[in-house]
């Protein structure tokens, strides 16, 4: 296992958003969380990614307790998220936008990028490639000269992928990925994750579109109310009755 969380809590006053989970993410999958709107899913994320501190419990990455590190502390060891809301740097250009991503790698402080040293120039250089590799792994070298807020809602989720592909991650959280887009832009994203997972990247998704995620996730957590009611493959979850009470319904090939 890559990431495996202990009876991870999450209050805000008197509501317990996130109660206490136990819940595995296994390496080169794809992990994916379900349940209802107000389950507890994105507080989970953001527990995971340090944009939360746990009330309760504990976060382990790769045998390493990491629950109360900050958010660019986890990202340094190798955990990109993505958000519901993809946020771009609109007049700047795509490929702009994901050199962006890849600083988290670098050294240079803002001396050297005043003086522009020799160090920041090399590194400015590795940005730059890395971005190009990205960019060309979620095929979208095409429009990587354009400004970010003239290319489609499809693309503006390739380029929030590059951006969590350009830090060099193990894992990658992925908020909703596929909201906002249609079925066929939605298998295009869905191929992407099983082409990251041959790349050796493990991901975890939090998706709606049932359908997608029954054919695409090794492994599935229902969340409903802050509690994990079922963990296991599609067939597992699918025939899980209190899965079917709490979610499915009539909905399980929406």
């Amino acid at each position: 296992m890559l990431i495996e969380t202990k009876k991870l809590t999450k209050r805000f006053g008197g509501n317990v958003a996130v109660n206490e989970v136990d819940f595995t993410i296994e390496e080169g999958k794809i992990n994916a969380i379900i349940g209802p709107n107000g389950a507890g899913k994105s507080t989970f994320f953001n527990l995971l990614s340090g944009s939360y501190t746990p009330s309760a419990g504990q976060i382990i990455y790769k045998g390493k307790d990491i629950t109360k590190l900050s958010p660019d502390r986890i990202a340094k060891l190798g955990v990109a998220r993505t958000f519901q809301t993809t946020n771009l740097f609109e007049q700047s250009t795509v490929l702009d936008n994901v050199i962006v991503g890849h600083r988290l790698r670098t050294k240079s402080n803002l001396w050297d990028a005043v003086l522009r040293t020799k160090r920041f120039t090399k590194e400015e250089k590795k940005c730059r490639d890395k971005a190009m590799d990205v960019l060309d792994f979620v095929n979208l070298t095409h429009v990587m000269n354009q400004q970010a807020g003239s290319i489609t809602q499809e693309e503006k989720k390739r380029v929030a992928f590059a951006l969590a592909l350009a830090t060099d991650p193990e894992v990658v959280f992925l908020d909703e990925p596929t909201a906002g887009i249609n079925a066929g832009e939605t298998e295009g994203l869905a191929d992407l994750m099983e082409k990251m997972v041959k790349r050796k990247i493990t991901v975890c998704l939090i998706e709606h579109k049932m359908k997608m995620i029954m054919k695409l996730a090794d492994k599935i957590m229902v969340l409903n109310y802050g509690e994990k009611i079922a963990e296991g493959t599609s067939e597992q979850i699918m025939n899980d009755p209190a899965v079917i009470e709490a979610y499915l319904g009539g909905d399980a090939s929406a």
